[in-house]
């Protein structure tokens, strides 16, 4: 009998245990290409207790052995898997070939089939649509199979993401081509199109798309005829705007004080605009970025500084009666081989609008030109964001190139823009894994259309703002173009302590990565601040000639709490200021008020001083500023050849700038000083430029 009952217990309790939930996990994604699918349904058979799949495709959910879970995704045919003793279940899932692999929306209100690999679909304009639904998109929600718009962050007004074939992870590509009237555009454009824009609408989804469009259709094609047939593209592109510096009277005004600026975006960004023949936007066009993006010929530091001082003083090319003077700081240059180990985080937009091939697929030919440099003793890391943000390569060392290189192969596109989630997760990894005596530094690449969660300029530059004193540098590159963000980037970099530039193609990716790989990564100098005094008795008046977005206050001067510019190894600044000598009657000055309690009294002992110029910089590690002072006496000397070639590209952006400045100077004035000032330019740089500038002018 007690056998019996043991039995029986055993028996009880054997069944208990089947009929115990458990934790079933597992990844959905479709058979034919291995693409994660976000948002399949898993429920439980016969109940409402179920899930959903998460980015990567991923769902967990508590089951017991007797359940039943059914599989379902708008395309694709329903699966069912008994649960049983399994803990893992993987499912691998069909388009429904009763589905349709063609969907035509016809604007116009008629149906018609057209020719396709499979059966065509017909979403007529007819068809009640919510009222709320304001652009195209929403329309095909809910009405194709296979396709899918959902907004990023789920909050009114988010940017809709649409998807055919599924929703792939961060790793995969899931943004669309778009085709209006013949012309590939962005997700922006294609959500910018109203229902009543709409004349006809092909979705491509088979593999016929890629056999057609190639690689950029594997995701999927969407085909538009609006009812006008000349759709043009939107620009979204958007600069921060600038008040040109005017001239200021030195007796009333004798210091002017600015930040250095590395950044060299300006100049490439206007050479795409040219090189595509689009108008520039004077506000795109920064001077201080179009005069730096060259190297000069300044001499290395001979003393126990970062940087030399040089000063020159000529007559302005462009105005006999003023003068132009150039400052500019040379950084030490250090060989690669020597400098300090790298701990370096790669911050990487993946978001739906960076799949253009101007965006994601440069910019990882750029990163790879960066990893064939490392050393053993760098560390690399790769941080992605597009919804969400995510790890995909721990620390690893910089001899490992083909295990960064598959990481970086691996990247796709798709989803919104959570920048802000992406640079608090860099920053944690660069944090943790930080190199006491090494550089730290985050590489953000990203075309800056940043749409969930932080994403304004004033919220970006509060979040980096905290996120520098932890000692990680930030570097920001730019790729792409129709809703590129230079504001928000330079705000970034500015505020980062660290440099921004703009990769239009390869050859910028080999010069910022290649030629000038240690000034790009390793910073000498931070927080290096420029104040100038002129001398009232010798200059009337002057004006700094761009870093509108740089200036300081004169007191910001010694205050070492104020950030500034960063200046990295071998990097050259320059710095162009146009002086009005005393006596020289100009339409530039406005009559200036007389002072009742402020009199001019310059020391006798002056007068052969033009003006004085004082540096105050930092060691990268340190938080008390050191000083430098250097004079400039008042002889006028003979142009060289690299005050011809500043005051070439100085004039060119004044001119793109639309400046009341260069006094009706012409390009062909340009391209005399350009080439007297080209010299010996072994990588080509000035030559293209002057080939640019009389690009520009065929333009006109």
């Amino acid at each position: 009998m007690k056998n019996l009952i043991l039995i029986l217990c055993f028996a009880l309790s054997f069944l208990h245990a089947e009929a115990q939930e458990k934790t079933i996990k597992g990844t959905v994604t479709a058979d034919f290409d291995g693409v994660p699918l976000q948002g399949v349904n898993v429920i439980i058979k016969g109940t409402s207790q179920g899930t959903q799949t998460n980015l990567e495709g991923k769902y967990s959910i508590n089951a017991s052995a007797d359940d039943v879970l059914l599989f379902s995704y708008i395309g694709y045919v329903k699966i069912s898997k008994k649960v049983n003793d399994a803990l893992v279940i993987d499912v691998a899932m069909q388009i429904d070939n009763s589905t349709l692999d063609e969907v035509v929306v016809v604007g116009y209100g008629t149906q018609k089939r057209t020719v396709s690999t499979g059966a065509v679909s017909v979403v007529s304009s007819e068809k009640k649509v919510p009222t709320k639904s304001a652009n195209f998109s929403q329309i095909l929600s809910g009405q194709v199979a296979g396709v899918n718009v959902a907004t990023g962050s789920g909050q009114p007004g988010s940017n809709s993401t649409v998807n055919l074939r599924g929703v792939s992870s961060l790793h995969s590509n899931i943004e669309p081509l778009f085709i209006i009237d013949g012309v590939p555009v962005d997700e922006a454009n294609f959500r910018s199109l109203k229902k009543s824009d709409i004349a006809k609408v092909s979705v491509l989804k088979d593999a016929g798309a890629t056999s057609i469009y190639g690689n950029r259709g594997a995701a999927g094609v969407i085909l538009i005829t609006t009812k006008n047939g000349n759709y043009k593209p939107i620009n979204t592109e958007h600069y921060a705007k600038i008040q040109e510096n005017p001239f200021k009277y030195s007796s009333q005004t004798p210091l002017s004080t600015f930040s250095i600026d590395v950044d060299k975006a300006s100049y490439s960004n206007v050479r795409r605009m040219i090189n595509n023949g689009e108008t520039v936007p004077p506000n795109a066009v920064k001077l201080e970025e179009m005069v730096n993006y060259f190297n000069y010929n300044y001499p290395q530091p001979t003393n126990e500084h970062p940087f030399s001082i040089n000063t020159e003083v000529v007559e302005t090319p462009w105005h006999k009666e003023t003068q132009l003077v150039r400052i500019g700081l040379q950084g030490k240059t250090y060989a690669n081989a020597i400098l300090p180990a790298s701990n370096l985080t790669f911050l990487i937009d993946v978001s739906g609008s960076m799949g253009s091939r101007n965006k994601l697929p440069l910019l990882k030919s750029a990163f790879k030109l960066l990893v064939n440099q490392l050393r053993e003793k760098d560390k690399v890391s790769i941080i992605v964001y597009a919804g969400a943000a995510g790890v995909v390569l721990e620390p690893t060392s910089g001899d490992q190139k083909e295990k960064i290189l598959a990481a970086l192969d691996h990247l796709r596109s798709g989803g919104s823009t959570a920048g802000g989630a992406g640079i608090k997760l860099a920053y944690k990894l660069a944090e943790k894994h930080f190199k006491n005596n090494g550089n730290n530094r985050v590489i953000l690449a990203t075309d800056g259309d940043f749409n969930v969660g932080a994403s304004s300029d004033d919220d970006m530059q509060s979040l980096i703002e905290e996120k520098r004193k932890s000692g990680v540098f930030l570097s920001v590159l730019g790729f792409g173009y129709g809703n590129y963000k230079d504001s928000k980037l330079e705000t970034l970099a500015d505020k980062g302590n660290g440099n921004h530039a703009y990769i239009d193609n390869m050859q910028e990716a080999q010069k910022v990565f290649g030629k000038e790989f240690g000034g790009t990564l390793f910073t000498i100098a931070k927080d290096v601040k420029i104040q100038v005094e002129f001398n009232p008795k010798k200059v009337q008046a002057y004006r700094l000639i761009g870093y509108e977005n740089r200036l300081l206050a004169d007191e910001d001067f010694v205050d070492d709490t104020k950030d500034a510019g960063e200046l990295g190894s071998g990097h050259t600044v320059t710095a162009l200021y146009e002086i009005i000598p005393v006596g020289i009657k100009s339409g530039y000055l406005k009559n200036q008020p007389d002072l009742k309690y402020t009199k001019l009294n310059t020391k006798e002992n002056y007068e052969d001083e033009l003006f004085t110029v004082k540096f105050r910089y930092k060691e990268p590690k340190e938080d008390t500023s050191i000083e430098m002072v250097h004079v400039q006496n008042d002889t006028i000397t003979q142009a060289t050849i690299d005050s011809n070639f500043a005051a070439a590209v100085a004039l060119f952006g004044m001119q793109l700038r639309q400046s009341k400045y260069f006094n009706n100077a012409t390009t062909t004035k340009v391209i005399e000083l350009a080439e007297s000032g080209r010299g010996e330019d072994k990588d080509g740089y000035r030559a293209e430029f002057i080939r640019l500038v009389k690009s520009y002018e065929n333009l006109k």
